[in-house]
Parts: C-alpha cells; structure tokens; sequence
C-alpha cells in the first residue's frame, strides 16, 4: 500500500489562470456524429535488452474498437537488470474520453459521485481502466467533481482531465493549472520524466517520496502515466521494478512528461475490455495487459473497491 509523508511542496489555491490549452478533440454533433480522427498507430519501440525474443515493443490492439479503429495498444519490454517483462499501454485520446473515479478510501473525505463499480451506462464505452495514485492524499492534492479532496501541490505530477475528456499530464503550475475546463486533477509526487528524460536524482531508496514497498525492498510491482509529444496517454507497470527502471520505460515509450501511480501488487492493474454488440462489458469481457496482478477486470465492477481508478471510454 503506497503513502508518503507530506512534503514541502507549497500548497496552492484554485486559480482561474491556465497554462495550456486542453488537447483538440474531433467535434461531434448529437444528431450525425463526425468521424473522429484518430493519431497515428505508434511506432515499434526498441528493446531494452536485445537479446530478450522476438515481439518485444510491438505494438497490438487490445480491447475494443472505436470508430472502428484501435484506440488502445499494448506490448511489453523486458528490464534487462531483472529479466522481467513490463506491460506498455499506448492510448489514443482523440478516441477516447478520460474519466477519473473516486473511492470511499482513496481520496476518502465524504462520499463521491464516480465510486465503483462502472455504472452499467458507462459500461457500454469503457475501453480501458487502470489504478489511480498514493492513498491518503500522500502524494499530492486531489481535485474531482467540483471539490477539493486535498489542496493541488505547486510542482506536483498532475494527470488533468478537461471537460472535453482530453487528459495531458504535467507539472502543476508551470505545464497545467487550474481553469473552469478542468474537472479532475490526481496528483502525485514530482514528475519521473519531464522534456523527455528521466528527471535527475531520482532516487530508489528514497521511499517518503516513491512510495512505502512491500518489505522495504526498492523493486516492486510499479505504475506510471505520461504523455507523448503528440498527446497520447501512456501507461507502464510491471513486477520487481525500482523508480529509475520505471522512468526508463516512460522514456523508452516516448513520454515527453510522466509521473508515477500506485506501486506494490495489489494496487497495479491495467485492463481492456471486448465489445459485444448491443450489450455492456462486463468483467468476462475483460483481460489484463500482464499476467501475475491481483487486481484484474472484475476490480473496476466491484462495488466494494474503494480506491481511485481511471477509465478511458470511446468518444
């Protein structure tokens, strides 16, 4: 379970000042939708350890289409210093439509509209779903359906979601910032990759700001988010992984900007899930990127989950 102690980060008011403009979004009207234009299928990533077999960073489609077209593809790379493979998802937010969800526990503070299970209308969309940050608000501040869980960290990683659906994640304060098209801001910690390197100093003993493992040990199941330069989302987790490893496949999976999720087994999941026409998914329909995760497809139907998650939806 992760926390951090609270830092010295400075904390900051609401502001109507915005840094950067929510990404553009295909128009649709309610009557005749127009096509929605896609990015560009990302391009094959190269492996971390050559020697690791054929299919390392090759992209494939998971879960179902929108539009008709892929809005979600996964592969894996092996880390070299442990053999073990990591799940890289690469989503398209021309296609999709972010959602963040607020648990009873995590951000906690009074009770929340968008707390699981997916509702059965927003079963009908759902593409993706994946695990939310630190609990308790250890990580930063927390902002969703017009309140305030806990005050937004100046500096602090910022997964924003704008009312359009569009997400981005930056620092707060210098790349995004508060505006009357923000309806959701998770926090946490300090950037891992900012203008498309790993940030200096990082740490993996430094666990008051990555996170309280398992045991105390640096290398455990980890999590991140970030953006590419063409404003995909992009998500990373896998086993036995200290934070620099974890920075080095944001890079290697051309992040411009990534932060850091949850960390240790029971937290990490990512999952996609099938259309069946007419009907809503289901967690039958569901899959997990990578094997191994106590967490799986069922998780984000359940209504006791009482922690924060993130579901990407068609448009």
């Amino acid at each position: 379970m992760a926390r951090r102690s609270p830092g010295a980060a400075a904390i900051v008011l609401l502001v109507s000042v915005f840094t950067v403009a929510p990404p553009a979004v295909a128009a649709t009207s309610s009557k005749r939708p127009s096509p929605l234009v896609p990015l560009p299928a990302p391009a094959p990533l190269a492996p971390l350890d050559p020697a690791a077999g054929p299919g390392q960073g090759r992209w494939h489609p998971a879960g179902r289409l929108v539009d008709g077209r892929a809005a979600v593809y996964e592969t894996t790379l092996v880390v070299p210093a442990t053999g073990q493979e990591a799940g890289i998802a690469w989503m398209d937010p021309r296609l999709l439509r972010a959602q963040l969800y607020s648990g009873s526990e995590s951000p906690g503070s009074g009770p929340w509209r968008l707390t699981a299970p997916i509702s059965a209308s927003a079963a009908h969309t759902v593409v993706a779903a994946f695990n939310g940050g630190f609990k308790y608000c250890s990580g930063g501040g927390y902002y969703a359906e017009g309140r305030l869980a806990c005050p937004l960290a100046q500096g602090g990683a910022s997964f924003v979601i704008y009312r359009n659906g569009s997400a981005t994640v930056g620092a707060w304060g210098r790349d995004v910032s508060m505006s009357k098209q923000v309806i959701a801001v998770r926090q946490d910690v300090t950037l891992l990759v900012d203008g498309g390197r790993a940030v200096a100093g990082l740490d993996p003993y430094d666990t008051s700001t990555w996170g309280f493992t398992l045991g105390g040990i640096p290398n455990v199941w980890r999590a991140g988010l970030g953006v590419t330069a063409s404003g995909a989302l992009v998500y990373v987790y896998g086993p036995d992984m200290e934070v620099t490893q974890l920075a080095e496949l944001l890079v290697r999976a051309r992040t411009v900007r990534a932060m850091t999720l949850d960390i240790n087994p029971y937290w990490t999941v990512f999952v996609t899930y099938k259309y069946r026409p007419g009907l809503p998914a289901s967690p039958t329909d569901g899959r997990s990127m990578l094997p191994g995760t106590i967490q799986g497809p069922a998780t984000f139907f359940d209504p006791s989950w009482n922690r924060d998650f993130i579901t990407m939806s068609a448009r």
